[in-house]
């Protein structure tokens, strides 16, 4: 991955990104790396972590923190976010990246399957924010950057827990901007197109469903992990400075 773009305010900024070991998450990691910046993240999977770290050990200057956390435990998920902070003594970004897009029949979802669906594309944000706002206030400046989807604009069949907890991350976002601006913390949603990582390639990504796609597309491209991560490293440096409580749209011109 080679970027256009060095943003000399990301230098040793200390980043946190969830989800962070493959598909956008591990493009960020990499992204914010290249950028001198010291990133920390937070995944499932241990051996992709591992892997992307491995990746990395030539180019990260040991600046690099992982940690295998389950997002749906709410206590332990920020007191990973705690000893990433204390690890590199300090908190400048917050990616709210996780999140499962499976699909189901909406007839065939339980009251355990919709609040688990919850309790990955939604609660995490809020109390990955809730603990980032403790520790950002106190140097007056932060920014959080939330996932969203166009899906939440679109809707979709067999994703009505996925669309919901999306549309409830663009409010999130205008709340918490409100709120955290007081201390000069900005937050901001990225609604992504169908991004083609490897996960969306190997599932559901088929040539077919591709060419239906780019047919509402205004620009007939694919969307790369890369694409969605150069808009997340304007976000959080300080070129964004005067941008909150937006939802931005990165999709071909899907929508």
């Amino acid at each position: 991955m080679s970027l256009s773009t060095q943003y000399t305010s990301l230098k040793d900024k200390v980043i946190l990104i969830t989800g962070g070991a493959s598909g956008i998450g591990a493009s960020m990691v990499k992204a914010f790396v290249q950028q001198k910046a010291k990133v920390a993240f937070i995944d499932l999977n241990q051996d992709k972590a591992d892997a992307l770290i491995s990746e990395l050990s030539s180019i990260s200057n040991n600046n690099i923190w992982f940690k295998a956390v389950d997002v749906t435990q709410s206590q332990i998920l920020q007191q990973a976010i705690i000893e990433a902070a204390e690890y590199f003594n300090g908190f400048d970004v917050l990616v709210n990246n996780v999140g499962n897009d499976n699909r189901q029949y909406t007839e065939n979802i339980s009251a355990h399957d919709w609040h688990k669906c919850m309790q990955v594309n939604l609660d995490p944000a809020f109390f990955s924010s809730q603990i980032a706002f403790k520790l950002m206030k106190g140097n007056a400046s932060g920014s959080i950057i939330n996932f969203s989807s166009i899906n939440a604009l679109i809707g979709q069949q067999h994703m009505t827990g996925y669309v919901t907890a999306k549309a409830g991350l663009m409010g999130m976002t205008k709340a918490l901007s409100k709120e955290f601006g007081e201390s000069n913390i900005r937050v901001n949603a990225i609604l992504p197109g169908w991004v083609a990582t490897d996960r969306q390639l190997s599932s559901w990504l088929t040539e077919q469903e591709e060419e239906k796609w780019m047919e509402s597309m205004a620009l007939k491209k694919r969307i790369s992990p890369e694409d969605v991560s150069n808009l997340a490293l304007f976000l959080a440096s300080d070129d964004s400075a005067l941008i909150t409580g937006q939802s931005i749209i990165i999709d071909g011109g899907r929508i």
